[in-house]
Parts: structure tokens; sequence; C-alpha cells
């Protein structure tokens, strides 16, 4: 595979991933609280990146002093608010709303690009992400979502959940880019556990355990190792290779994909209007994706070394 399209499939790849999330994290809740769950998977996530950081033999040290304190700020982005703000807001909402509300995090990463001058505003990837934005509300069916007095609050944590999680994607290229993908993912877990593990562990500590069976902890390590791990990793390592906008533009995969394997696992019903909206969504992708290669990629095809793990 040429050196130009490997972010992509890693791309790909993370929708998979995140894509799997809300299944096995359904299953999940149905006998672990939210706040433990989360504690759970930024925990095991920030223990398996030490690991793995330990057996590259790299270093851990940041030789910015000022950076240790721009890593936490992206891990309370990227990790903390992302995780409460999404799970609390999905507990109070609809998943049918928390899906047409995450069309936005494209959007805000964009937005935070061009305010940082990282980005230009170019028509075909503002279309782009306009006809996937759509894909994604054909697929989700606005006219069954919630925006009621009751649902209110949950909606608003799920938009405040994009606006974190997009600017986490837009402000977190450059460290990325100075010190690998493992070094940084790591850095900003261990921040996340800071807050996560207090919070999450007293529900923990307040919940039967034994009652929730063996699978339901062979759930709990998947959605550690494949979404957690696996997702965030190859995401940051994308990041350090293509624009902050054509990260979050793979983000309208995820629907689809979860649509796609409901049935499979939970045994939900699948229509032809996944493939419509499939189609749709998998144009705006293009859109935004075919061109010349970003500034990322011309830097980092300057001084490949930047990104070694």
């Amino acid at each position: 595979m040429s050196r130009s399209l490997k972010p992509h499939a890693a791309l790909v790849a993370v929708q998979l991933f995140f894509g799997t999330w809300p299944i096995f994290g359904k299953i999940a809740l149905r006998a672990l609280p939210s706040t433990g769950l989360v504690a759970l998977r930024v925990g095991g996530a920030t223990i398996a990146f030490v690991l793995l950081r330990l057996v590259a033999r790299g270093g851990m040290r940041l030789t910015r002093r000022g950076d240790y304190a721009r890593l936490a700020f992206y891990s309370l982005l990227g990790v903390v608010l992302n995780q409460f703000l999404y799970v609390k807001g999905l507990a109070l909402s609809t998943v049918i709303n928390a899906t047409i509300l995450g069309t936005t995090i494209p959007i805000a990463t964009l937005l935070v690009s061009i305010l940082m001058g990282r980005e230009r505003p170019i028509p075909r990837v503002l279309f782009g992400m306009g006809v996937a934005a759509c894909g994604v509300v054909f697929l989700v069916n606005p006219a069954r979502a919630d925006f009621s007095r009751g649902t209110m609050t949950g909606n608003l944590l799920l938009v405040l959940n994009t606006l974190a999680y997009g600017a986490y994607i837009a402000v977190s290229q450059d460290v990325i880019k100075r010190y690998g993908a493992l070094t940084v993912i790591t850095w900003i877990f261990i921040f996340g556990c800071v807050a996560t593990l207090p919070i999450g562990g007293y529900q923990l500590a307040r919940t039967p355990l034994a009652g929730g069976g063996a699978h339901v902890w062979l759930v709990v390590l998947y959605i550690i190792v494949v979404p957690t791990v696996g997702a965030y990793y190859l995401n940051a390592w994308a990041l350090g290779r293509v624009a902050p906008s054509t990260v979050a533009i793979y983000i309208y995969l995820q629907p689809v994909i979860a649509f796609a394997l409901a049935p499979l696992v939970l045994g939900e019903s699948l229509n032809a209007r996944t493939g419509v909206a499939a189609l749709i969504i998998f144009a705006g992708v293009a859109l935004v994706t075919l061109g010349g290669r970003s500034r990322a990629v011309e830097e980092v095809s300057e001084r490949p070394e930047a990104l070694g793990h």
C-alpha cells in the first residue's frame, strides 16, 4: 500500500472500531453504570498504552515542559469530556439524536482548524461534509428524532461532546507530529485517568458486579482493546499525516458501520435505507479526501523521523 493511502486505510479501520463501541457498550451497560464503564475503558486503555510504550522502548519524557499542560488539556477534550458528555448525554437523550448531533463533529473540527490557521475553507471540503452529513441524517431518519423539552439536557450534553472532540482533533496535530502518536496518546490517557477513575471507581464500588457474568467482562475487554486502544492510536497516527478535516470526515462512516453490525450482534433489523445512506456518505467522504496531499502529509514526508514510535 502506498504511503499516501495508509492514513486513509487507518481511518477506515478507526471507524470500524469506533462503530462497534455503541453496540458493545449497550451490552456492557446492562450490568455496569455508565461512569464505571468509562473508568474501566480509560483505565484499561492507559495500562495497555503504557505497556506498548515500554515494549517499544521509547521515552515518555517531553522535551518542552509546557507540553505536559497541553496534553492534559487535550486529554480533557478528547477523553474526559468526550467520554462523560457522550455517555451521560446518550442516557438523557436518544440514539437517533446522538447520531444526528454527531454530524457536527467534522464541522467543529474544520472551524477550529480554520481559526488556528491550519486549514483553509475549501469549497470542495465544505460541500463534501454537507453531503456526508445529509447521508447520516437520511440514515437515522430525523422524523424519529426527539428534540422535546424532556431530551433538552441530553441534547445539550451531546452538542458539547461534539465540540470537545472536534476541537481535540483540530488542536492535537502539532504535538503528535513532534512526539509520535504512541507517546502522545499514552500521556493523554494517563491524564484522563486522573478525572475518570475517581468518579467511575466510586460508582463501580457501589455496583454488584458478580451477577454480570463472564460475557460482560469479555465485552469490556473488547471495548478497551478495539474501540479504545486500537481506535485512538490509529486516529492519532493518521492525524499526524493528514489534515484534521480529513480525519474528522471519516466519522460519518460510524453510523453506517453501527447500523450494519447491529443486526449481527443485537438482532436488530437492517433495510435498504442503510445502503442508500452509505452511498451518500461515501460520496461525501470521497469529495473531502480527493485532491492533493495535505500540508501534514508534506511535512511528514520531509521529516519522517518525527513520527517514529
